[in-house]
Parts: structure tokens; sequence; C-alpha cells
């Protein structure tokens, strides 16, 4: 059993379920309730309930079923149901973060305890210049054909005019629910499994990694695997740095538009959304400069905001200035 807290530890973002009830049972249970809660109960629930309400419009049960099935056939219908229900992952991971761990919720968001919405922000401008240096890179990649999107622009109709709708309302809440359940209450749940530091760091980055890429699809060929993977590990390295989920969020909404507006410009969004094969070893010298790039950049602009990294002491004692941040200067994270 581990010694008690000091009084003056202050937990960084992966430690904060040690300040919680004791136990490290319930992140694991946490962690494989929240699976189970996203990827099994929810899209039964929620795809029940757009099915029935497709054929109370008078749809047919085939015409329901192929409007939400993405595999087959990508509808605006059926991404925004795929959106909704992995969005389902913020409140769940709240809920389950105040019921098995007695800690507010706004701790899964960072260690402030609240979303840093300038630094969010701030990380959208940074993603793009980060998207810039990988195109500059992808220019002197000998790529195959098929890695390039075709040059005929797909014609604009009003299916591409509601898929852009659900896109632009609905992507930014499934990108910041993958991160609220992978970097957020996963990254916490693997970081309280050890407690040696280099260790707990290490799992709580690589096992949330693994997992979100395994979750993408079993049949993914090796650079679409490692591709995912390492996305999964630079953005669990900046939720340790930056003590929250801002910069992952930011990533990762902006990745999503870039693959679905380029699908819906120049190819097919069933492919996008089902992507599994075809890229090329060569792609990801450009896919990691992106994530390199914007890796620094997010660092060294966390730090220049002053951003802290840890929460307040779990005795309670006041916080010397950190950064010129106020609201990490009271209570512990513990309710």
């Amino acid at each position: 059993m581990p010694a008690p807290l000091a009084p003056d530890f202050r937990p960084r973002y992966h430690q904060l379920h040690r300040v919680g009830r004791p136990g490290v049972w319930r992140s694991v249970v946490g962690a494989v309730l929240l699976i189970v809660l996203v990827f099994g109960v929810v899209p039964l629930v929620a795809g029940g309930i757009a099915f029935v309400t497709l054929l109370a419009t008078g749809s047919t049960s085939r015409e329901a079923s192929a409007v939400l099935d993405v595999t087959e056939e990508a509808t605006p219908a059926g991404l925004a149901l795929l959106n909704v229900i992995i969005a389902a992952a913020i409140p769940l991971t709240f809920l389950v973060t105040w019921w098995l761990h007695r800690l507010k919720p706004r701790w899964v968001s960072s260690v402030a305890p609240r979303l840093r919405w300038g630094y969010l922000l701030v990380c959208l401008g940074l993603s793009v210049v980060a998207l810039v240096a990988s195109l500059g890179v992808a220019l002197l990649l000998p790529v195959q054909a098929g890695d390039m999107p075709e040059g005929t622009v797909n014609d604009f109709t009003t299916q591409t005019r509601d898929f852009l709708l659900v896109i632009l309302l609905l992507t930014p809440l499934q990108a910041a629910g993958e991160e609220y359940l992978f970097r957020g209450y996963l990254t916490q749940a693997f970081g309280s499994l050890v407690w040696a530091r280099r260790a707990s760091e290490t799992l709580a980055v690589l096992g949330p990694a693994l997992i979100f890429a395994l979750f993408h699809g079993l049949s993914q060929d090796w650079p679409v695997f490692f591709d995912r993977f390492a996305f999964g590990v630079v953005a669990g390295i900046l939720v340790i740095r930056t003590g929250g989920l801002e910069a992952p969020i930011a990533m990762h909404v902006l990745n999503n538009f870039l693959a679905f507006g380029l699908a819906l410009a120049f190819g097919d969004l069933t492919t996008a959304l089902n992507a599994e094969g075809g890229s090329s070893w060569w792609t990801i010298l450009s896919t990691l400069t992106q994530s390199l790039v914007y890796l620094g950049l997010a660092t060294w602009v966390a730090r220049a905001m002053g951003l802290v990294d840890a929460g307040p002491p779990v005795g309670g004692a006041p916080l010397p200035p950190a950064g010129g941040d106020p609201e990490l200067v009271g209570p512990p994270p513990r309710v």
C-alpha cells in the first residue's frame, strides 16, 4: 500500500487520481467502465434512438440502417451520430471522475482547474504553423499517387453542405471527446498505477496512446497504426508538460478538419472515416514533423504564458506565484 501523500505534494496532471478516493482499483474500473460506455452502451442507445426516429419519419428499416452506417457509405446523419457518440465521452468522463474518485470534473480539463480557453485558441494557431511545416516536408517526399488528393474538385451539393455543417459544429466536440477519454481519464488512470516518477509518466503516455491507436481499427496497416500511435504519444507528452488537454484538443480538431475537408473537396468521406490502409511509410516523416514542431511550439508557448503543470499542494498550503495564474492558489483538488 502506498505511503500517505506528503502535505506539500503537488500533483501533476497524470497524478490527480492519487488525491481522490484511495484505491488503484478505482482507476482500473473507471477506465474499463468508460470504454464500455463510450464504445458499447452509448452507441446502442444513441443508435437505437436515431433508428427509431428515422422509422418514425417514414424510412424503412433498410434505409435507416444505410443512413446511420458510416462504414458502408457516409451520410451527414451518420457522421452526426458518430460525432455525438464520441462527444458523449466528455460528460461520461466527468461523471466517472466524480463518482469513483470524488474529484470535481473540472480537474479532467487541466490542473488550473478549468479549460484554459486562451491557451486553447493560441494552440489552434500553432497547429496551423505545424501543419504548414509538415506540408513543406511532404513536398520533398517520394509519395505515391494514391497518397495525394486528385486535382479534380468534387461538385458542391446539398449533401456537401450538410456534411460541412456537421463537421463544423460537431467535429470539435468529437475530437474533444476522444481527448477527454484517452488523454484525460486514461492518462490519469495509467499514471496512478505506479509511483516511480519516470515509470508513471511513461505509462501515462504510452498506455493511452496504444489504446487510442488500437480503437481506430484492428485491420489498419502498420503505417496508419504507427501514425495514430505517434499522435497519441505526442498528445500525452503535451498533457503532462502543459498540465491540461488544450494543446491535444487543438491539434486533434485541426487534423480532423483537414482530413474531412480534403475528403469532401477531392476524395470520399467514407474512405476518410474508415482509413485503415493504403498509407506509405514516407508520409510518417511528414506527420512526425507536424507533431514534433507542434510539441515544441505548444510547450514553449505554455511556459511563456506562465501556465503551470501541477495542482496545489494536497495539504492546501498557499502556493508561491506560478506564472501569475491566481486560480491555482487554493484548496487541493479533492472534494
